[in-house]
């Protein structure tokens, strides 16, 4: 393969993560080349769905269609009725007003092949049978060393402006890089398969704590979970074979169960760690290379796949000649909006291990957990903390929109969804005469939105950066049009500031 020497940016890894932030590194024009050591797409059984908040990101960049449409029955086969998501293996969340969609039910090696797809037709140099094995960076720029996996290829060396690491738990960059990687060891071992089972069957669909840990059958009949409180295992790189899955099954569902065929299969543990900050100058951290925890609750693809959503339209604008101190904020902005979510996803699977411990104090908190989790106010917490809705990004705005992922509605013709497929920023004016767009001209994409519905200004990632409820307007004072004003002025200046 011969390789281009220089590159604005070298992202490590091509999971969903790095994969997803090369292409929108792409949508700004950005030259990105994509290391990775694996041939092609991983099909080892890994994240079973996108979170709410990824799933409309994927609508906004026009992918959602390349996926089959979530069945809301698959969720009332895992023990409830009216579920949306679960804590623990508790399945009564029933969703809270800012979660709109239900999560995205699809294997990772599917969203890994569609963004694959997505990354090449935008033009991404993905480097495949090459890893990482070194890195030199300096104020100016990156230098990385990359190896073929056969020895009918010679190594390479790369330069770039920035590297990201995307390249898992054990991330190369980070460790090469100096972060900080503090947290909890593990003292659990889970594995998860898809396998064939031998009728009768005698396992049951759903999540189930035993005496001996806890065990999940579905959704699928292939899909199995096993949660085993006896340490970490020796090995986790071994093969999962059909006969240790065979054997864990047994012991926590107690029952004599047998697997005809293991298809794939992984271990994962609850190692909880959080790199101490994102960025290091030129280099910068996303993904598992940033934050590792238990996979309860579906989380940490969807951390993933936003933190890409957040970090690559600021790249690209820092890369775009903002190189002022406002410039460097927007970048900073990165890790001071996706550290705090990720610290969120490590405490609650923290909770959610110590829920499902087989002791009897453990189904005493468990039990006294479900019955608090049935109140409204709970109930609503626990679903938007597991969908990432709980803490909204900090905006200088009052609207309550602001901060967090941006809801679809119809826009003339169109809807806002579709409009936000054009790379950049937008400013949907419902004011009566547009008066908003005069202060964004220039700055964002301007466009008249429906005359009384909320104005609101969308950042690339699908935030709300700021926004004003129209239908109010008329009985609200001149001062209180004057500060919107203000903190459209300063949002615009935060978020597109002039090189």
């Amino acid at each position: 393969m011969t390789l281009q020497n220089s590159y604005d940016v070298i992202v490590a890894g091509a999971g969903p993560v790095g994969l997803f932030l090369a292409a929108e590194l792409r949508r700004s024009g950005v030259a990105v080349a994509v290391i990775e050591r694996l041939d092609g797409p991983s099909q080892q059984i890994k994240a079973g769905s996108v979170g709410p908040a990824s799933t409309e990101l994927l609508d906004q960049r026009g992918l959602l269609d390349q996926f089959p449409a979530t069945d809301p029955d698959l969720f009332r086969q895992l023990n409830a009725s009216r579920p949306v998501g679960h804590f623990a293996g508790l399945w009564l969340l029933r969703g809270t007003p800012e979660v709109r969609t239900l999560p995205l039910l699809v294997q990772q090696a599917q969203v890994e092949a569609v963004l694959e797809r997505h990354a090449r037709e935008l033009g991404a140099v993905i480097i495949r049978g090459h890893e990482l094995t070194g890195i030199n960076h300096d104020g100016a720029q990156v230098t990385a060393a990359i190896s073929p996996c056969t020895d009918d290829q010679a190594a390479s060396t790369l330069h770039a402006s920035y590297l990201v690491g995307c390249d898992g738990g054990r991330s190369l960059v980070r460790r090469l890089g100096g972060f900080g990687f503090p947290g909890t060891d593990p003292g659990i071992t889970g594995r998860q398969a898809l396998v064939d089972i031998a009728e009768p069957n005698p396992l049951e669909k759903g999540w189930h704590r035993t005496g001996q840990g806890m065990i999940v059958f579905g959704p699928g009949p292939s899909r199995v979970l096993t949660v085993e409180f006896d340490g970490p295992p020796a090995d986790r790189d071994s093969p999962v074979t059909r006969e240790e899955m065979e054997a864990s099954l047994r012991r926590v569902s107690g029952t004599g169960v047998t697997v005809t065929r293991l298809h794939t299969g992984t271990r994962w543990t609850d190692n909880t760690r959080q790199a101490d900050c994102y960025r290091r100058g030129r280099l910068l951290l996303a993904g598992d290379a940033a934050h590792i925890h238990p996979p309860f609750g579906g989380q940490g693809l969807n951390l993933g796949l936003q933190d890409a959503a957040n970090l690559g339209w600021k790249l690209a604008a820092a890369l775009a000649g903002h190189t002022s101190d406002a410039g460097q904020a927007l970048l900073d902005s990165y890790s001071s909006e996706r550290w705090p979510q990720a610290a969120s996803a490590l405490r609650n699977t923290r909770a959610q291990v110590a829920l499902i411990r087989p002791d009897p104090q453990s189904g005493a908190l468990r039990e006294l957990f479900a019955e608090l989790i049935d109140y409204d106010g709970p109930n609503q917490h626990l679903s938007a903390l597991m969908t990432g809705a709980d803490a909204p990004y900090p905006m200088d705005s009052d609207h309550p929109a602001a901060g967090r992922m941006v809801a679809d509605r119809p826009v003339g013709q169109t809807r806002l969804y579709q409009l936000l497929r054009t790379p950049g920023g937008l400013l949907l004016d419902g004011s009566p005469g547009a008066h908003w767009s005069r202060a964004a001209a220039g700055r964002v994409r301007v466009i008249a939105g429906t005359p009384g519905a909320d104005s609101l200004l969308v950042r690339p990632d699908g935030i709300v950066a700021w926004a004003a409820a129209e239908a109010e307007a008329a009985t609200g004072t001149a001062q209180d049009t004057s500060k919107a004003h203000d903190q459209l002025a300063a949002a615009l200046e935060t978020w597109w500031p002039v090189p």
